[in-house]
């Protein structure tokens, strides 16, 4: 396993992490605990030291899971959670000092530990990003030793460059995958310079880059794979990176042919990891063997510049019209 430093937090951290929305099981599936603490401990056995979740994966469940593992293991492991998502409705209004402070308490009771080494922002309104009152809350939480530090998790490359404008924010958890490749301009730009930590999420862009779905391909009826395709729920870049799924299977078809001898998520993380300004990335798992499926990244070969420059074309030729400038 290979190490980076999470930006100006210092933490080190393993370059392929876990994301824990899907940790309890399949997508729209009640949560299993069993399941949770094999990923986890597939997890932690193979290298992995530095764990995602949220407050809302499993209403409450994915954090317990992780803090019961956690506890349980030797080893340094660290934790990132996200506050805000259950805010109802998840407008700017709703974000109050008073309710994110009860959030991170709440979690910190749900993982019984007695700080969090990152909480974020889950994706809040953009207004929210102009209240200065909001972010010196973790200031405070900070001093009370309930937290070790502040990252947000955006949407849209604009909301990340305002919340880096915020001293205490380290980091930033953004969509980032050959579907989407608008990051790679200025925000990695400002990234670095500010020493932003930038955690990489949807790296296989909803599983469209697992190169198994099809146009017949069904999901379930409580999947965001079938319910959010055109943001009902939730962000639409969330579900597929926010492309179209017969152009996604377009693109899919075309990275088939110019790589016929790369495994399809392999090449999505080793291209994701390519980048130097990635701290790491969070696939998610529903079994220990996707665990190890996507640890064999580590030993995959680095992209030539032609084979970068390939992606490049495809991503500008089948995706960019239609992504580009909305994230």
């Amino acid at each position: 396993m290979n190490y980076r430093i999470l930006g100006k937090t210092n933490l080190k951290i393993s370059e392929i992490s876990l994301g824990t929305w899907q940790v309890g099981g399949r997508w729209g599936d009640a949560f299993d605990h069993s399941n949770a603490d094999k990923i986890l401990n597939a997890a932690i056995d193979a290298g992995i030291n530095f764990i995602d979740t949220a407050d809302v994966y499993g209403d409450g469940e994915s954090e317990k899971a992780v803090g019961r593992i956690v506890k349980a293991r030797k080893e340094e492991i660290y934790v990132a959670t996200k506050c805000g998502r259950q805010l109802n409705p998840h407008i700017n209004q709703s974000y109050t000092v008073k309710a994110l402070r009860n959030f991170v308490e709440s979690s910190l009771k749900n993982m019984n530990l007695e700080k969090i080494d990152l909480i974020q922002l889950h994706c809040p309104p953009t207004e929210v990003l102009y209240r200065p009152e909001i972010f010196e809350l973790f200031d405070r939480l900070k001093d009370e030793g309930k937290i070790l530090n502040l990252g947000v998790s955006v949407e849209k490359i604009e909301e990340g460059l305002k919340a880096i404008e915020f001293d205490n924010v380290c980091s930033l958890q953004l969509i980032f995958n050959i579907f989407r490749q608008r990051p790679t301009e200025l925000l990695f730009e400002q990234a670095k310079k500010k020493n932003i930590g930038l955690i990489a999420r949807v790296p296989l862009a909803s599983g469209l880059l697992t190169g198994k779905f099809t146009k017949e391909t069904t999901f379930g009826k409580d999947d965001h794979r079938t319910f959010n395709r055109n943001g009902e729920a939730f962000d639409k870049g969330e579900t597929f990176s926010g492309i179209d799924y017969n152009k996604g299977l377009d693109a899919v078809e075309e990275l088939k042919k110019h790589f016929p001898d790369y495994d399809l998520p392999l090449l999505a993380l080793k291209w994701i990891l390519e980048f130097e300004e990635i701290s790491c990335v969070i696939p998610g798992a529903s079994s220990p063997q996707q665990i190890l499926n996507n640890l064999k990244v580590e030993d995959a070969p680095a992209l030539t510049q032609q084979q970068k420059d390939t992606i490049k074309h495809i991503y500008d030729t089948y995706i960019k019209a239609d992504v580009h400038q909305l994230w």
